[in-house]
């Protein structure tokens, strides 16, 4: 098939999927400009001069990530009017490379949610296998792009992963989501949650593409203060992998709120990888239990201070209202007003919540602790990988220990229950709780704390995997350990390609 045909496609999906919701900008089907660049593409590609290998692709961005032709607005009320004048890296480097924007996906306010339900254009609605399956979560969020990809509306998706934001809509949708090792895509120009966890995130369907998109993105960008400078690089590639591979199962992911159809994808991944003469070691990682607690500390902590800029003044859409003492009381304050007629209620709430536990009363017993656990959530990655971490190697005496007897990749499910339906979170009857939806990070939180590179992949709980409806397909995640994140994706290939 040409170029030009399959974006045709991918832009004609677009308009038949609108109820889905996945665009909040979607690429104008009658614009003659993407039309040309692909027929560039085509042309270059005839002449064997493609500029790489997704050349003429269109790949879809979610809309915190800054692109110059298209709006950014984070689906909030406080940046409905803005129009980046610059394009993030991550978007400039795939423009390079001959790829096309396919527009802006819809997303948790500022992505700042589990379900994509808390959007100021509506939720996202999944298309998973098609089972009147426009009423379940496609998970958050990057919710939008996972859809895109799953229902062929892009070649390819951005997202972006604090806490799972990429990961959890992967396995809520039956696509590959990746999380690369903290620091190493550029986060300049993506509009900022929590700095210290934000990581650029790659969706697709199958594992080899995501591999194409990492390929471009893996580069030190200089105006990115987290990112790793070629002195760090230089240190993480070039590892020697050993074969076969330990596989580490961890304990404490094996809980007893897992449901049925994730458990036995589970298995089944764990008896294929015995099968091709890997070995399976159970292993422990004690913090997993505190990693979320301490998540939800930290990320509405650095949330509440990267989000005070929105003001009305400096940055945000502008809801009038007096700027100081005066006789109408009816008006209400503009820093007041603005804030809180321009955020959601999950923002909202998220704001609260880190300006509490940042508070001179709080700080001591919340952030502290919490920061406290995410080190020793770290230590304990460390203390069960095989590899050293590049980036901390010769610290503790615990991890040299470990080179012994460590496993050399983590195999766990990636959520613990299929998606929930949209009306169990959003209607007045809701049966879920905002807490239910925190929950739903319990297996991708501790991999952003430490910051570790992982993906989930879609595997089936039947051995007969053409005749299993949405609860058949679990996300199966693979977590390495810092830097590793060719053997999670070699791992991720392995899995997703052999029938399961």
């Amino acid at each position: 098939m040409s170029l030009l045909l399959e974006a045709e496609r991918y832009v004609a999906n677009q308009s038949s999927h609108l109820a889905l919701n996945a665009f909040i900008t979607p690429l104008p089907r009658r614009s003659s400009r993407w039309q040309d660049q692909v027929k560039h593409a085509d042309l270059r590609r005839a002449q064997g001069k493609q500029k790489s290998r997704l050349d003429g692709r269109l790949i879809a961005f979610k809309d915190n990530i800054c692109t110059r032709d298209l709006p950014t607005t984070c689906a909030s009320k406080t940046l409905e009017t803005f129009t980046s004048p610059f394009n993030a890296t991550v978007v400039q480097q795939l423009e390079d490379a001959g790829a096309i924007v396919a527009g802006k996906t819809n997303l948790d306010e500022f992505g700042m949610g589990s379900h994509s339900i808390h959007s100021r254009f509506g939720p996202v609605k999944s298309a998973h296998c098609g089972r009147d399956s426009d009423n379940l979560s496609a998970g958050g969020s990057s919710g939008g792009s996972a859809v895109a990809v799953a229902t062929d509306q892009c070649y390819a998706a951005l997202g972006t992963d604090t806490g799972g934001s990429v990961r959890l809509p992967a396995a809520y949708t039956g696509i590959v989501g990746f999380k690369p090792s903290y620091g190493l895509l550029s986060r300049w120009g993506v509009v900022a949650y929590a700095n210290s966890l934000d990581t650029v995130g790659i969706m697709a369907k199958e594992t080899s593409t995501v591999r194409d998109v990492f390929g471009i993105l893996n580069q030190y960008d200089s105006r990115d203060p987290t990112s790793h400078p070629p002195s760090s690089r230089s240190r993480i590639s070039h590892r020697l992998k050993s074969t076969p591979l330990r596989i580490g199962v961890p304990l404490e992911y094996n809980i007893s709120e897992l449901a049925p159809s994730v458990r036995r994808s589970w298995y089944r991944s764990l008896e294929y990888m015995r099968q091709q003469g890997h070995t399976i070691q159970l292993v422990s990682l004690p913090m997993t239990k505190s990693a979320l607690s301490a998540y939800y500390i930290l990320a509405p902590a650095e949330a509440s201070s990267n989000l005070a800029k929105y003001d009305g003044v400096r940055y945000g859409t502008r809801f009038e209202g007096r700027d100081g003492d005066g006789d109408n009381k009816s008006e209400g304050y503009l820093y007041a007003k603005t804030r809180g007629e321009g955020f959601g209620s999950e923002v909202k709430r998220r704001i609260m919540l880190g300006a509490f536990s940042l508070s001179a009363q709080a700080i001591d017993n919340y952030f502290i602790q919490a920061q406290r656990i995410r080190r020793l959530v770290r230590h304990d990655f460390d203390a069960v990988f095989r590899a050293e971490n590049p980036l901390t190697a010769h610290a503790l005496d615990i991890e040299h220990q470990a080179r012994e007897v460590g496993v050399d990749v983590l195999i766990c499910p990636t959520a613990p229950s299929p998606p929930p339906r949209i009306s169990e979170l959003t209607n007045a009857n809701a049966t879920k709780s905002s807490l239910d939806a925190y929950v739903s990070d319990v297996f991708t939180v501790p991999a952003s704390l430490a910051g570790l590179p992982a993906i989930s992949v879609p595997v089936s709980g039947r051995e007969n995997v053409y005749s299993h409806d949405d609860e058949d397909l679990a996300g199966i995640q693979i977590i390495g350990q810092y830097g590793d994140d060719d053997l999670v994706l070699n791992v991720g290939e392995l899995l997703q390609g052999n029938g399961l």
